[in-house]
């Protein structure tokens, strides 16, 4: 994949200031609305064979200083292609300056890509983010791809109704409050429940998930769902976290 917006990448040795200029720039250039090839409703797209569209997953593994970005590419559900990179980290982590952290190892792996994807479907906030402007938003944007935020914490923003004890399927709007920078009651996202147990004495914590780049709200919420199998995650990040433990195995 290439870089389409190079001045977007994030740079670990900025400032908190200009870090944070930076993320207000990444959100006015992002579009939080549908602008993609894909039908969410047929996702993962099995059905289609080499017209599915093709979905990478993105996570990561920690080993020292350093990190281990996996991206796993899959089209109708079957694992196309797997890339990876470790990579320095020179910065510790900061609530809500994750990109600067983590940006530069995942692009040095996306960039091993030979496939192009449709779809981008991040470990972490989208939208979801204090300056709109998370790692799915951040680097959606550096690439120009459609993508999700998918994270297992609220970082900011207001539910409408309770998270806890949802059933499988319900999905919960989650709006903006004084900590975002949109204005105030703005979709940003949704708490989507992929999966929950039938006991009452035990419980599934919902997923967090926002619209990245050119995705919205509504459909990143029916990605998480549609792309979620026997586990809580999505298969596109399931996997990848799989991949990143055993490209960590191999460097330990």
């Amino acid at each position: 994949m290439e870089l389409v917006r190079p001045e977007f990448v994030p740079d670990p040795d900025d400032d908190r200031k200009a870090m944070e200029a930076v993320q207000r720039a990444v959100a006015d250039a992002a579009t939080f609305d549908d602008d993609h090839a894909f039908d969410p409703e047929t996702l993962p797209g099995g059905e289609f064979g080499e017209a599915a569209p093709v979905i990478a997953g993105i996570d990561q593994a920690f080993l020292d200083d350093r990190a281990v970005s996996a991206v796993v590419a899959r089209r109708g559900g079957e694992t196309i292609e797997r890339v990876g990179a470790v990579e320095p980290l020179s910065i510790p982590y900061v609530p809500g300056l994750l990109s600067f952290r983590e940006g530069g190892p995942i692009l040095a792996a996306v960039q091993k890509l030979s496939v192009e994807p449709d779809l981008l479907v991040f470990d972490g906030s989208g939208r979801i983010h204090f300056r709109e402007a998370g790692l799915a938003t951040h680097l959606g944007v550096v690439l120009d791809c459609p993508s999700v935020g998918v994270a297992k914490s609220l970082l900011c923003g207001t539910p409408d109704g309770a998270v806890a004890d949802l059933p499988a399927g319900e999905r919960v709007p989650i709006r903006a409050d004084d900590d975002v920078t949109a204005s105030e009651g703005t979709l940003i996202g949704h708490a989507v429940q992929t999966r929950q147990y039938d006991s009452p004495n035990r419980s599934i914590n919902p997923l967090y998930v926002s619209p990245g780049h050119r995705v919205s709200a509504a459909t990143a919420a029916t990605v998480a769902a549609r792309c979620a199998t026997e586990y809580k995650l999505p298969e596109p990040t399931r996997l990848a976290d799989n991949y990143a433990a055993e490209l960590k195995r191999e460097c330990a």
